[in-house]
């Protein structure tokens, strides 16, 4: 009886010893295989976006981002008109933010080149490591300036309480718009938790930025690191790391500016320099008679106003604007009297959380068409804010007495539209997230004759 028990014994010991070896292989495969998975979702791709390439009417750059590398090291999108047959090939950089953590990720980027014009395609991206979702967006029907974008602007938006996104979500998807431009300040802030608000960020616009090019500039919340995250995450074209850059859009010329590098001087003189010089040149050749004459209009854009009738602190809410006038007493490198000199049509802006839209203005003087039709034929630019597309800090204040400059003001969430019909028409239009898509204002802009100012 007593052999019986230890043979038992010893059998029950050698079962749970199996067992227990069993348990420990199967633990150590699992965590392989774990990691096997996460390296595969580490090559997912993620935060897909779109822009213009240097040639607006036949080049679109593809944009995301992995965690790692795949081992091909492969930057591929498939596309076609209907299928996924054609594949373009890019490359990847690095991108290490400057938070505690280093957090790292791989950012994407392939141009797809001699685009038709007027056409739908679709498009997937990424490696044979993994895919993104299959997406499709519409080329601009020519390169000529004979057809009439129509455009999404607005600054401002954030991860939390970004209050314009599901309607822009909306009317991208039903195909209402060429391009979407947003006039800086992102996501508040994209380093911000080592930059994964960031990530979060171009997570949440991809069901825009994926379908559409969605044009931008810097904004003071993009500073961080000398607007590192700002300059890996975008593709704009020009060279520039996303500062400053130009492209056309049926009749107009759009230029989008960073009116930071007025502001952030401890970053050092020289993109101020650069980017003034930049746009002097590019107005110049804007103006040249054969170009005006095909895109009369030009439009410009960056973070900062010129001018507003906000109730704070902000550099708009004093007359000597750095942006407008230049360095405070030299004066140097001022914006406004380049925007007069050579007859640039509008001037849009976001950083005040609202919108306001003002009188032609040049130094303080309305200059309107007539006293009936003050846009019709104005003897200066036109100003627009529309920083009110929704984020965490909420709205901005007016002044108790607006001044006489200001046209309209509202503190409702919302965005603009503009609609460019032909080279004498323009038409902008504010939507009202607060009011469920309400049109709260609109104006046409209507000249017969572009150029520079004291000419006219």
């Amino acid at each position: 009886m007593a052999n019986l028990t230890l043979l038992f014994l010893t059998l029950t010991l050698c079962v749970a010893s199996t067992v227990q070896r069993q348990l420990v292989l199967e633990d150590i495969n699992g965590k392989q295989n774990l990691e096997k998975d996460q390296n595969i979702v580490h090559y997912q791709p993620e935060q897909v976006h779109l822009a213009f390439g240097e040639s607006t009417a036949s080049e679109i750059v593809v944009t995301w981002s992995t965690r790692e590398l795949p081992p091909s090291a492969d930057s591929i999108v498939e596309y076609g008109l209907t299928d996924l047959k054609q594949r373009a090939y890019g490359k990847a950089i690095r991108f290490v933010d400057g938070g505690p953590k280093q957090m790292s990720q791989y950012i994407h980027r392939v141009t797809l080149s001699e685009l038709k014009p007027n056409s739908s395609y679709v498009y997937h991206c990424g490696s044979e490591y993994g895919w993104s979702a299959k997406y499709q967006f519409r080329t601009i029907p020519s390169a000529d300036s004979n057809w009439s974008p129509s455009l999404a602007i607005y600054g401002d938006m954030g991860n939390e309480n970004a209050q314009s996104l599901a309607r822009l979500q909306r009317e991208t998807q039903l195909g209402m718009y060429d391009a979407i431009i947003h006039v800086g300040d992102f996501a508040y802030d994209m380093n911000t938790k080592d930059a994964r608000v960031g990530d979060e960020f171009m997570r949440q616009i991809e069901t825009v930025a994926a379908y559409l090019p969605y044009m931008v500039v810097p904004g003071n919340h993009e500073e961080k690191f000398n607007f590192s995250n700002y300059r890996a995450r975008f593709s704009m074209p020009g060279g520039t790391e996303n500062l400053f850059y130009s492209f056309d859009l049926g009749p107009v010329h759009f230029i989008g500016i960073s009116t930071e590098v007025y502001y952030f001087l401890n970053y050092g003189l020289k993109t101020l320099v650069f980017q003034y010089e930049w746009l002097k040149r590019d107005l110049e050749t804007a103006n040249q008679p054969e170009n005006r004459a095909k895109r009369p209009w030009i439009i410009i854009y960056g973070h900062r106003p010129m001018y507003c009738s906000n109730e704070n602190d902000n550099d708009c809410t004093h007359s000597e604007t750095l942006t407008r006038v230049g360095w405070p007493f030299v004066h140097m490198f001022g914006l406004e009297p380049l925007l007069y000199e050579y007859g640039v049509d509008v001037a849009i802006w976001a950083h005040e959380h609202s919108f306001e839209r003002l009188w032609p203005i040049y130094d303080y003087k309305v200059r309107n068409g007539s006293l009936g039709s003050p846009y019709e034929n104005p003897r200066a630019p036109v100003h627009i804010i529309t920083g009110s597309a929704g984020c965490k800090e909420g709205r901005e204040p007016f002044k108790g007495k607006i001044p006489e400059w200001s046209a309209f003001h509202s503190q409702d969430y919302g965005y603009t539209r503009l609609k460019a019909h032909n080279a004498t028409h323009l038409y902008f239009e504010q939507v009202s997230d607060d009011q469920g898509g309400a049109i709260i204002d609109n104006f046409w802009l209507i000249k017969a004759q572009h150029g520079a100012y004291s000419e006219l």
